[in-house]
């Protein structure tokens, strides 16, 4: 799973560069609420990662799920659905990442599920994608008290800046267990640099991938 202390933190971004460490990885967005240009964050990880990427639901509207949904007049997908694809993805591939819709809380469906439920759910370890700057180590702080009692695999800020401040690196150095740091314009490689790219912005991800590839 691949959430976020808030939205815009560079939790798609993020998600693609773990599915170009990982092998045999597949993307799944339970909800994608808003596009841009017709597209959606897995259209973004497609393009970047060269992986195979779906969906459960795409909404237009920049806004959490449920309202998106309210607005269009649909239904969500029940929390139970996702489950069910994870699954058969996992039958079919080595790794799955679950991508959520803004926050670890915001709701998935019209019965209140969240993406802790459904990691919860899947037993799923979680990767919690943080920012930099000033105020993350609360925001990062509250995401992981939130998680208490699930697996986590780790953080990872997502838009690590070309000029960091002392804040940013001071930052930096007390975020732990840090699988790495994805540089703020990382989103404009094409897919050959990014994957190349990936594992050296990720080297924890990339030291577990090896090792259990041994």
């Amino acid at each position: 799973m691949v959430t976020g202390t808030d939205t815009g933190v560079g939790k798609t971004i993020t998600t693609a560069a773990v599915a170009s460490v990982l092998p045999d990885a597949v993307v799944y967005k339970p909800v994608q609420a808003g596009t841009e240009d017709g597209l959606g964050d897995a259209d973004v990880v497609a393009r970047l990662a060269g992986v195979p990427t779906h969906e459960g639901i795409r909404l237009p509207d920049p806004m959490a799920p449920v309202a998106a949904a309210r607005r269009v007049g649909v239904a969500l997908p029940p929390v139970r659905e996702h489950v069910e694809f994870v699954a058969a993805l996992a039958a079919q591939h080595d790794h799955v990442l679950v991508e959520g819709a803004g926050g670890l809380l915001v709701e998935l469906d019209d019965e209140g599920h969240t993406l802790r439920d459904l990691a919860r759910l899947l037993g799923a370890p979680v990767i919690v994608v943080c920012r930099s700057g000033l105020g993350t180590l609360n925001h990062t702080a509250l995401t992981r008290e939130a998680l208490r009692g699930l697996p986590e695999a780790g953080l990872v800020i997502g838009s690590w800046p070309d000029a960091p401040t002392e804040i940013d690196e001071s930052n930096r150095a007390h975020l732990e267990p840090l699988l790495g740091a994805v540089p703020a314009d990382a989103a404009r490689l094409d897919t050959a640099r990014f994957r190349a790219a990936a594992p050296t912005w990720l080297p924890a991800l990339r030291a577990r991938a090896t090792s259990a590839e041994r």
